[in-house]
């Protein structure tokens, strides 16, 4: 069908068959690499406050839970009706701290660069927070960029995207992102790789 001599309409078809058969052909290995995202709730160190006349602690799992008057008061602190929110993106650049070696394995199942063992948590009457650890699995050395988002019962509370000194080949470091301040309420926080 697709000869020498071939012109017109043929010659057209004949050209996209070819093409079409050679993209069919690229090894799979040149296929973009997938981009780590992990997702992590909230953990040991929630904000707390303890009544001092009664020494009762009041944590978010249990306001409103005792028995008593149903008061706007008694109603005060319902961390799931919070509407408080940061309207800007908060552009953070952590220090991050050498941990060891990884294998460099990166390739079209494994990401250049990945996110493991991260925890979110509150420092009391200071920032909420995700220590995380990176993993540089390719064989150069990268320019990180992450993004996080902190959210209460789904609603988001704040995005922030975070820029990260360059990771030498094969290396794990420690990082820490801060969030939004305790006084407002997190459940989850959720990063993800945007580059590379």
């Amino acid at each position: 069908m697709c000869g020498f001599g071939v012109s017109g309409m043929k010659a057209v078809v004949c050209k996209v068959v070819v093409c079409c058969a050679v993209l069919a052909m690229v090894p799979p290995a040149l296929a973009q690499a997938p981009r780590s995202t992990i997702d992590m709730p909230a953990t040991a160190g929630m904000p707390e406050f303890r009544d001092p006349k009664t020494g009762q602690v009041w944590t978010p799992n249990n306001v409103g839970l005792v028995p008593g008057p149903n008061t706007p008061a008694d109603r005060a602190f319902d961390p799931l009706g919070q509407a408080a929110r940061v309207d800007v993106v908060v552009v953070q650049r952590p220090k991050v701290t050498p941990l060891g070696a990884v294998p460099i394995t990166a390739g079209p199942t494994v990401p250049i660069v990945s996110i493991e063992n991260a925890t979110l948590r509150a420092v009391p009457e200071q920032r909420w927070q995700v220590v995380l650890y990176l993993n540089n699995n390719s064989g150069k050395t990268v320019l990180p960029l992450l993004h996080c988002s902190f959210t209460n019962g789904g609603k988001p509370v704040e995005e922030t995207r975070v820029l990260l000194p360059p990771v030498g080949a094969g290396l794990r470091v420690g990082l820490t992102v801060h969030g939004p301040k305790t006084s407002i309420f997190v459940d989850r926080a959720k990063c993800r790789v945007e580059s590379p």
